[in-house]
């Protein structure tokens, strides 16, 4: 166990936010924590990392034990870093323990030249020694760049100041830090914020791979999916835990409500039956004690809640009455820049495309592809060259990501009033109810009311502009999940067509039937839903590392072997030139006996000598001989 919480509950004013809440985290769990926006979710990290404490509550006493030495690491929404720092001064100080046990080792080096350590100084070095080798210490280098690398920074950010970052690269390093610190427990609040399919990608695959535990808030339900083994919902202010990834949730979830239904109707039944007997025959003499009887049964009755699904949630449809013709649409020739006069950018060029009435087209590319600026250009936003062409009866409904076209001063009712005045205050009232924008907040100025709720304003005036085109950007974005399911349930019953930019992996794989793909400055379009493109992305990058693999082995190989033949010639040139010395030392001396034999004829004895004249002779014509072919074989050692 590393840590276990009971009993926990919060209040803010009269706001019961947390209800006797409790959560036990063993090694190697992976929990995701979900919950609509403002249940408590943040709250609940905040107590569990002591950076706030539970309130106590009647008897229920709150208890948090966490096991020795437990090093939790968190990452808030809004992480913060030492902006005077750089980014590799940073990221060191996630080894700090392990740079100053280096420190004191090379201390006790520098004296080991001097003089012997004392024992309890040899004990040292040998702890320090073991726990500098235990945490890999002589990697850290190594592990900084594959994290930042993995996390998107180049190596020539490594040396910048973090105060010259945005925000979002900001919580990004904070991240950084946190997985190199590698803490028992690893707490993330929304960490695909900020983060493309790529580095999301990354980052799953970097926690897969986590040797300590898991606490993930996130809205992102692909990510949950595949990290997670379990589930923490937190549903007015309690917190029920559940099997399996996001995927199993929703599935044991829907068959909890729907048993807790049927348990609440059946006792509200019973209620119903007993207080009818109650109230029919408590006046009467002759049962007024069985009535008494049913009256104590039903005050000792433990009473079932409402089940939460039982409570009223949003409810979008979006409709039309106009069909356009098959081939709503035509891009051809059209670039996407940005800016204007010296500033201008091209971000595309000479993109060309059609879209079929009925077609669910996902626009997916890294962040500053020109997703949101195509959506601009489809709708006449932005200038552009080349051509759009959309067939008549078309009509767009538009949703803007950053809520763009909204009168930051206007209430939320007169928001909605005031671009469809023929609808009275009650239907306007009913509308904004079908959002769940109700009560204080409908008087609210749009400038003021959260990103969720300027959201759901966006989604009633869609509705009421009954596109057969929906142009739609980030629509998920600032949604809690309960209404990101409410909507794509929506989406997908619309049979009209929709285009849609968005970085929600699972909106995506549920609704798009194509992708349209931004990247490098092209267009290309990819038939089929965004789990098979994400499938086919993994097997052409796989293709690609192992043809380098096997590139870089074919590489070393023939390395390899320009290497064995390079000693193989360097062998025979050595031996070729010992060859050619032994060769010219023969030939050195046979002239030498040669110049012997010469002088030997002219010796009187000799010549008077007719046996030894002829052997001396003899002699002569073998050295030359011999000369002879020995200089043969000189000169083609040479060549």
């Amino acid at each position: 166990m590393l840590i276990s919480c009971t009993g926990i509950n919060k209040f803010y004013q009269d706001n019961h936010v947390l209800r006797s809440v409790s959560l036990t985290v063993e090694n190697q769990d992976r929990i995701g924590l979900v919950g609509d926006n403002g249940c408590g979710k943040s709250t609940f990290l905040r107590v569990l990392t002591g950076q706030e404490l539970p309130d106590a509550f009647a008897h229920d006493e709150p208890v948090i034990a966490r096991a020795p030495h437990l090093r939790i690491g968190y990452l808030a929404q809004n992480a913060g870093l030492d902006g005077a720092k750089t980014v590799r001064e940073e990221m060191t100080d996630a080894f700090a323990p392990l740079l100053a046990a280096r420190e004191t080792m090379r201390g006790l080096e520098r004296k080991m030249e001097q003089t012997p350590l004392t024992d309890d100084e040899a004990d040292e070095y040998s702890r320090l020694s073991a726990f500098f080798e235990t945490n890999d210490g002589y990697t850290t280098d190594v592990r900084i760049r594959t994290v930042l690398y993995g996390m998107g920074f180049s190596e020539q950010e490594m040396d910048r100041t973090i105060s010259g970052f945005s925000g979002g690269e900001k919580t990004r390093l904070a991240l950084c830090k946190l997985l190199l610190e590698s803490p028992d427990l690893l707490i993330l609040d929304e960490p695909t914020n900020h983060l493309d399919f790529q580095t999301v990608g990354w980052l799953e695959d970097y926690l897969r791979g986590w040797r300590g535990a898991l606490l993930i808030v996130s809205h992102d339900r692909f990510f949950l999916d595949r990290l997670c083994t379990s589930i923490c919902e937190l549903e007015r202010g309690q917190m029920t835990r559940y099997k399996g990834g996001y995927t199993a949730f929703t599935k044991l979830r829907a068959e909890s409500r729907e048993r807790q239904q049927r348990e609440y109707e059946a006792q509200q039944r019973e209620i119903a039956k007993l207080e009818d007997y109650v109230a029919r025959n408590k006046v009467r003499a002759s049962t007024a004690k069985s009535a008494k009887s049913r009256e104590k049964q039903l005050e000792k009755m433990e009473r079932i809640e409402r089940p939460f699904s039982a409570a009223k949630t949003a409810k979008l449809q979006f409709t039309y009455s106009v069909t356009p013709p098959i081939d709503l649409l035509e891009v051809r020739n059209i670039d996407l820049t940005v800016g204007s006069g010296t500033q201008q950018k091209t971000l595309m060029e000479n993109i060309s495309f059609t879209v079929r009435r009925g077609e669910k087209l996902g626009i997916i590319g890294e962040n500053g592809a020109g997703k949101s600026t195509l959506l601009k250009v489809l709708r006449n936003i932005l200038p552009h060259k080349g051509v759009v062409r959309w067939a008549a009866g078309t009509r767009l409904g538009c949703f803007e990501q950053e809520s763009e076209s909204l009168n930051p001063y206007a209430t939320v009712f007169d928001e909605l009033h005031d671009r469809y005045p023929l609808l009275s205050d009650f239907e306007v009232r009913s509308l904004l109810g079908q959002v769940r924008l109700t009560g204080e907040n409908v008087f609210k100025e749009t400038g003021v009311i959260s990103g969720g709720e300027r959201a759901k304003l966006c989604f009633a005036i869609l509705m009421m502009e009954h596109g057969n085109v929906l142009l739609l950007d980030e629509p998920t974005n600032h949604l809690d999940l309960s209404t990101k399911e409410i909507l794509e349930t929506a989406l997908s019953e619309f049979d009209g067509t929709i285009l849609f930019v968005s970085h929600d992996r699972y909106l995506l794989d549920r609704l798009a039937d194509n992708l349209l793909v931004l990247e490098n400055g092209t267009a290309e379009r990819f038939a089929g839903r965004f789990s098979a493109y994400q499938e086919q992305i993994r097997r052409k990058t796989e293709t690609e590392q192992a043809a380098a693999a096997e590139e870089k082995q074919k590489k070393a190989a023939e390395a390899q072997k320009s290497s064995f033949r390079s000693k193989e010639q360097r062998a025979q040139e050595a031996k070729r030139r010992a060859e050619q010395k032994r060769i010219e030392q023969e030939i050195d001396s046979l002239q030498a006996e040669q110049d012997a034999l010469q002088a030997s004829l002219t010796d009187p004895a000799v010549a008077g000598d007719y046996e030894k004249m002829q052997t001396l002779c003899g002699r002569l014509e073998e050295i030359r001989q011999r000369q002879d072919d020995l200089l043969e074989e000189l000169i083609l050692l040479e060549e």
